[in-house]
């Protein structure tokens, strides 16, 4: 039905809470960050930002750290985000086993397991969905 694209953990630091964990796992590395939009922000003399969200690679699936302006009750700490090849029959055959929908995004959909756990589906990019078939 589905795989891993991402683990995310909403957190404070992201920078450095990803250097955490890819010290800790063996074979992961942080992905360097995008420059352009560094380039484009000191080329319009405005000041460079922390980034808001890291990700890690290596053997197994990507790990993500997003940064959280504070905390939600309702919010998990670490969730899945799992590509779908169709988001929409995957929700209602979900709901059928009793998970929740959460909320629907134009990139991906938010949803709770039985217990109550958030994860998010993403649309399978089509290169993928067609070998996945």
């Amino acid at each position: 039905m589905g795989a891993i694209h991402e683990i995310v953990f909403d957190c404070d630091k992201p920078a450095e809470l990803a250097a955490f964990w890819a010290e800790l796992l063996d074979g992961y590395e942080v992905r360097p960050a995008p420059v352009a939009g560094d380039a484009i922000s000191a080329a319009l003399g405005l000041e460079i930002q922390d980034p808001t969200t890291v990700v890690i690679d290596g053997t197994g699936p990507s790990i993500s750290f997003q940064n959280v302006d504070g905390q939600r009750p309702d919010n998990n700490r670490v969730h899945f985000d799992v590509q779908v090849t169709d988001r929409a029959s995957t929700v209602e055959r979900l709901k059928e086993a009793g998970a929740s929908l959460d909320r629907v995004l134009p990139t991906y959909t938010v949803m709770r397991d039985p217990e109550g756990n958030q994860f998010c589906l993403y649309d399978r990019p089509a290169e993928a969905a067609r070998a996945a078939a």
